[in-house]
């Protein structure tokens, strides 16, 4: 019942637990580009996701793809959300670095 992991040691105080490395989304292979603009009071933003890569390499993916479009953007939960309709600017860019896209919604 009980964890025999050391949680407090008197030399060092409280231990902390390893932090588990995140794992990396699983996917179709397919990077669905979409416009999205419900609860955002009408703002329209461009929505990438389906790309399997590590959170760090997501982050990196995402800065270099808002610098494209010359707007902001953030990353949600592995999905690369990039003001304003960039799909094709960004679906030509990612096309280039070797996936496959599909543009998805209106």
């Amino acid at each position: 019942m009980s964890d025999n992991r050391v949680v407090y040691s008197t030399d060092v105080g409280r231990i902390q637990p390893k932090a588990e490395p995140k794992l990396v989304a699983k996917s179709d292979g397919i990077v669905r580009i979409r416009r999205e603009t419900k609860g955002r009071k009408g703002k329209g933003v461009t929505t990438v996701s389906g790309i399997a890569l590590a959170e760090p390499e997501l982050k990196t993916l995402a800065t270099k793809l808002k610098k494209l479009c010359g707007t902001g953007g953030a990353l949600k939960d592995g999905i690369i959300e990039i003001q304003g309709d960039n799909r094709d600017k960004l679906k030509v860019e990612l096309e280039k670095l070797g996936h496959v896209v599909k543009l998805a919604g209106g």
